[in-house]
This record gives C-alpha cells, sequence and structure tokens, in this order.
C-alpha cells in the first residue's frame, strides 16, 4: 500500500487564484467535494504556487476552491450526507427556504455556490471546471464527462481513460450541475485516495486543462505528463450497483480500477448474498471505504469509429428531426429535452440518443426523457478523438 498523505489542514474555501489581467477562459479547479479525498486540494495550491513563483504569461483566470472544508478537517468522505449528490434542481431551489437547521454539507453547499456565481458574474470569458477527485480502490486515473464536444477536447487532452455515462447514473453531482448551465466540466479521479501518486496526476491534469482552455502555451507548463494511455481509451458505464441502506456490502479484496472481470465472477457479498458481475468487462471504482452508497460500475469500450460518428452528426444538426420520428415529441417546458414512448419507439436505443448528444434522464409517467447535452455555440467544440 503506498504512505498516506499528510493529515489535511483547514483549507480556506478560496485557495488561491492568478491571471485576470488579460480577456480569456475563468478556469476554476476544485478539489475535496469529498472529505477524505484531499489530493486535488494539494495539487491546486502546488499549481498556484509555481504560476506565482514563474510569473508565466496567463490568458484569463485560474481561481481554485475548496469543496468541503469541513470533512477536509476530519478526514472522512462526508458530515451529514454526501456533498457531491446535493447538485439537483429541487435541492438547489431549496437553499435558503428551510426553516430546519442547515446540515454540514447545506453550508458548505452554499458558501461554495456564492463563490461559483460571484466568479462566473465577472468573467471575461468562458468557463472551464475542473472536478478533482480520487478512489478508494488502486488503478490508473481517468477522466469523466458528459459528453459534449467541448468537454471531449479537454478530455482527450487528458492521456487518462475517459469514462461516458457517469453522469447517468449519479443525480445530484456538481459535474451535472455545472453541465447542465452549458460549461465545460471535466471529472478527474487521480488514483488512489492515500497515494502520493495522486497529487501528480492532479498537478499534470491542471496543467492539461490550463493549456487547452488556452490560458497557457504549451511550451510554458512544467513537464508533467499523466501514464500512458490504455489501448482504448473512451469507455462506457455498462451497470451500477448501488447500495441501499443495511445492505452490509462488501467488496472482495484486490480488486482495481479497469481489472478486467468475467460475467458470473464473484465481486462482492451482502445480506442478500452473493453478488457476480452481469456482464463481462471492466470493474470501475470498486468501494473499499466505509462511506459511500456506489459499490462498483462496470464499463467497457467504445470503438472510435462510434465516436467520430458522434461528432458528425451532431455537427450536422440531426437531432433536430427526432422530434419528427414515431413515439418522439419535444417536452412542453424544456426546450432541449425529448419525451420517448417506449411502446412506439420500440427500436429507438438509447445509443442514438448518445451519439447525437442527449443523455437520459429518469423515466417519467412511463415514458423515457432525454435531455441534449449543450454548450456555449463555437467554444471549445473540437471533439475528435486521438488516433
Amino acid at each position: 500500500m503506498p504512505e498516506p498523505l499528510a493529515q489535511s489542514p483547514n483549507f480556506p474555501r478560496l485557495l488561491g487564484s492568478y491571471g485576470g489581467d488579460t480577456p480569456g477562459p475563468l478556469v476554476i479547479g476544485i478539489g475535496g467535494m469529498h472529505g477524505n479525498e484531499p489530493a486535488g486540494v494539494f495539487a491546486l495550491q502546488q499549481v498556484l504556487h509555481s504560476l506565482h513563483a514563474r510569473r508565466l504569461p496567463f490568458r484569463g483566470k485560474l481561481l481554485a476552491f475548496t469543496g468541503n472544508r469541513a470533512a477536509l478537517a476530519r478526514d472522512c468522505r462526508y458530515i451529514d450526507e454526501d456533498f457531491n449528490r446535493l447538485w439537483g434542481p429541487e435541492h438547489l431551489e431549496g437553499i435558503g427556504k428551510r426553516c430546519t437547521e442547515p446540515t454540514s454539507e447545506e453550508q458548505e453547499q452554499r458558501e461554495l455556490l456564492a463563490a461559483i456565481e460571484t466568479a462566473l458574474a465577472q468573467r471575461k470569458g468562458p468557463a472551464v471546471f475542473l472536478d478533482l477527485h480520487t478512489t478508494s480502490a488502486e488503478g490508473q486515473p481517468f477522466v469523466v464527462i458528459g459528453d459534449s464536444l467541448p468537454n471531449r477536447r479537454f478530455a482527450f487532452g487528458l492521456q487518462a481513460p475517459v469514462i461516458l455515462g457517469l453522469e447517468e447514473q449519479l443525480e445530484g453531482t456538481l459535474l451535472n450541475y455545472l453541465s447542465e448551465q452549458g460549461h465545460v466540466v471535466i471529472g478527474f479521479e487521480g488514483g488512489q485516495h492515500a497515494s502520493p501518486s495522486a497529487v501528480q496526476n492532479h498537478i499534470a491534469a491542471i496543467w492539461s486543462v490550463l493549456t487547452t482552455a488556452g490560458c497557457l502555451r504549451s511550451q510554458n507548463a512544467p513537464e508533467k505528463t499523466l501514464p500512458e494511455p490504455p489501448v482504448y481509451p473512451v469507455l462506457e458505464i455498462r451497470y451500477h450497483h448501488l447500495i441501499q441502506a443495511g445492505d452490509d456490502f462488501a467488496m472482495e479484496p484486490g480488486f482495481t480500477n479497469f481489472q478486467p472481470v468475467r460475467r458470473g465472477q464473484l465481486l462482492a457479498r451482502d445480506r442478500h448474498g452473493q453478488i457476480r458481475a452481469q456482464e463481462s468487462g471492466q470493474i470501475l471504482m470498486p468501494l473499499y471505504q466505509g462511506q459511500g452508497a456506489d459499490g462498483f460500475f462496470l464499463v467497457r469500450t467504445v470503438r472510435q469509429f462510434w465516436l467520430r460518428l458522434a461528432v458528425w452528426l451532431r455537427h450536422l444538426r440531426l437531432e433536430r428531426l427526432l422530434p419528427l420520428l414515431p413515439g418522439v415529441r419535444r417536452h412542453p417546458d424544456q426546450a432541449t429535452t425529448l419525451i420517448v414512448e417506449p411502446r412506439i419507439a420500440r427500436w429507438f436505443v438509447m445509443e442514438i440518443f448518445h451519439l447525437l448528444g442527449f443523455r437520459k434522464k429518469r423515466p417519467h409517467a412511463g415514458k423515457l426523457l432525454v435531455s441534449r447535452r449543450w454548450h456555449e455555440p463555437g467554444v471549445f467544440e473540437d471533439g475528435e478523438p486521438n488516433p
């Protein structure tokens, strides 16, 4: 096992900033959304120190924020509730209206949300968010995105596996909230919680995002690179094992991120008995910590052909034709959402909507809602994958 990182100090909400004198993108880095994941905060501090020490020329502005400060101080995932599951519309609409005393995470959310909104109101260019995390299992770093073309551009520059579809599995994440507003949002998982290499992986990711955004010239960024990418760097979520209260869930020991598993293989146990793989693939984020509701995910590789086809279809704006098809109609109140009648549109599969940039929402009244991922037109639109 790697040597643990130093105990997290009491981090300020604003870790620091750089630039702001020259118009350009606003890059916001956020570390420590979970209190047992301090590596991203340490990495942001080190990048800010390097920028100030070297006085690098910079377009736009970099801001670095701390997520769950109270949980970081206690070195636990959260105090009262998972901070990275509170960013859904219903919960956000209730901020400031509740009569009860706010939970620790609700107080953190009010402060972080106010800081983000202030920064967005003062920006002089497009906004790019980098949400830094680590995992309880060992394994190589990876990238999580909502599948928009601007997000792809940043993700493919990180030289790490890219995961599609996680946003459809997890409700109320900060990534989902910011993506719904049309911003570029990159979730980066830098490695195992306690591994010092996780800090270095985060540092490399921050420099990469700054150069892709055009804040820095690539020759000015330090020579810090991530591990070599795998042969098939883009994968999609195929299965999500959600843990219910009282399940007594326990992973079988020894699994690492991206470890191949075969259908029927024993992966975990709970009070109901053995939990076996629903299909063959690779395991992602097996849970080896006390707190958390996500037991594990199974992923599979996406072929490069489909990635490139999605780019062409979206540039052609073929999504405009979908409401003409049987069983598909526009939502009366949400311009970017379609209502799909499964009994009529049986031959439509989610892969078609994914190709055209839609994400699945929860079923509603027996119908499927799919929502188009949108972004500021003309901003960071190159979504071609690496060869």
